[in-house]
C-alpha cells in the first residue's frame, strides 16, 4: 500500500521573550541571553551553584578578589568582595525579568534552576518555565502563558519572579556578606532599579523606565526594601539632573575612600551635580 507522505515539520515558534533579549543585546552588547538549559564549567556557573554557597561560589568570588587586587593594589574585605560578586550577578539576572516586562509586557519565570552565567564573556542562559501577560497579548493563547487581569497584576508578577530567582541566590551569598536579610533585599531593590534604569536610557526611554520603576517599587512591596527613590537635582545652568538614592551601600568606599557611587547616600548633592555635569 502507498505510504502517506510525512507531515511537514512545524515551523519553530519563537520564544515569547526572545525579541526582548535580542533588543537587549542590541543596545547593551555586554550581555547576551540565550534560551537554553543552564551550563556549568568552562567559565560558566549555574545559578543553583551560587545559591548553594559552595566551591562554585568560592571560585566565582575569586574573580572579584583578583580584580580588586589588580585594579586597586589592595586586598578587599571578604564581605566587600562578596558584595561585588553579588552585584555582578544580580544586575544582569534582574534584566532577564524586567526587560521582557518593559518591552513586551511579558514576565518570564526563571527560577535558579533555569539560569547560568558566563561573566567573562557577558553571557547568560535562561529558560523560562512560564510567563505572565495581559489579556490582549497575542501570546496569551500560548501553552505556558498565564494571563493576569491588568498592569498592577503584571507588576506583582515582576516582583514575584525576581524574588523567586534572587531569594536563593541571596541566601547563598549571605554567610559571606555579614549582612542581614533586610540589607540583602535592599541590594536586590537597587539591582532591579538601576539595571532597568540604565537599559531604559540606552533604549532612549529613560523617563518611561523611571515611571515604570516608580510604580513597580513604590516602597511598600516586601521583601523589597525602599522605593525606586528617583529625584531631580538642578544643574548650574538650571537643567534637571536625574538621580536616585540607593537603598543599600556597595561598600566601594572601603577600597577607594575618596570615591563613592553617584547614587550612594554618602554622596552629597553638590558632588552629584558636579559629577553629572562633568565633561
Amino acid at each position: 500500500m502507498p505510504v502517506a507522505p510525512a507531515a511537514p515539520l512545524a515551523t519553530p515558534v519563537s520564544s515569547p521573550v526572545a525579541a526582548a533579549y535580542a533588543r537587549l543585546a542590541e543596545v547593551f552588547p555586554g550581555l547576551r541571553v540565550t534560551e537554553e538549559p543552564p551550563r556549568s564549567g568552562g567559565g560558566w556557573v549555574a545559578a543553583t551553584e551560587l545559591a548553594s554557597g559552595g566551591p562554585a561560589l568560592d571560585a566565582f568570588l575569586a574573580w572579584d578578589n583578583a580584580q580588586v587586587l589588580r585594579d586597586f593594589g589592595q586586598q578587599g574585605r571578604p564581605d566587600v568582595i562578596a558584595g561585588f560578586g553579588l552585584h555582578r550577578y544580580a544586575w544582569p539576572a534582574c534584566l532577564l525579568i524586567t526587560v521582557p516586562w518593559f518591552l513586551l509586557r511579558r514576565v518570564p519565570r526563571v527560577p535558579v534552576g533555569q539560569v547560568s552565567f558566563q561573566r567573562t564573556t557577558g553571557r547568560m542562559t535562561a529558560r523560562a518555565r512560564e510567563f505572565a501577560c495581559l489579556p490582549d497579548d497575542p501570546a496569551a493563547s500560548l501553552p505556558h502563558a498565564r494571563v493576569v487581569p491588568d498592569e498592577e497584576a503584571l507588576r506583582a508578577e515582576v516582583r514575584e519572579a525576581a524574588a523567586e530567582h534572587l531569594g536563593p541566590v541571596l541566601e547563598g551569598f549571605r554567610p559571606r556578606m555579614r549582612r542581614g536579610r533586610r540589607a540583602l533585599w535592599a541590594m536586590a531593590t537597587d539591582e532591579i532599579v538601576e539595571g532597568l534604569w540604565y537599559i531604559g536610557h540606552l533604549l532612549g526611554e529613560e523617563q518611561r523606565a523611571m515611571t515604570e520603576l516608580e510604580r513597580l517599587l513604590p516602597g511598600s512591596t516586601k521583601p523589597y526594601v525602599g522605593s525606586s527613590a528617583f529625584r531631580e537635582l538642578t544643574g548650574p545652568a538650571g537643567e534637571a539632573l536625574r538621580t536616585r538614592d540607593r537603598a543599600s551601600c556597595c561598600l566601594f568606599y572601603t577600597v577607594r575612600p575618596e570615591d563613592t557611587c553617584v547614587t550612594c547616600p554618602r554622596t552629597c548633592d553638590a558632588d552629584r551635580v558636579a559629577r553629572l555635569t562633568a565633561g
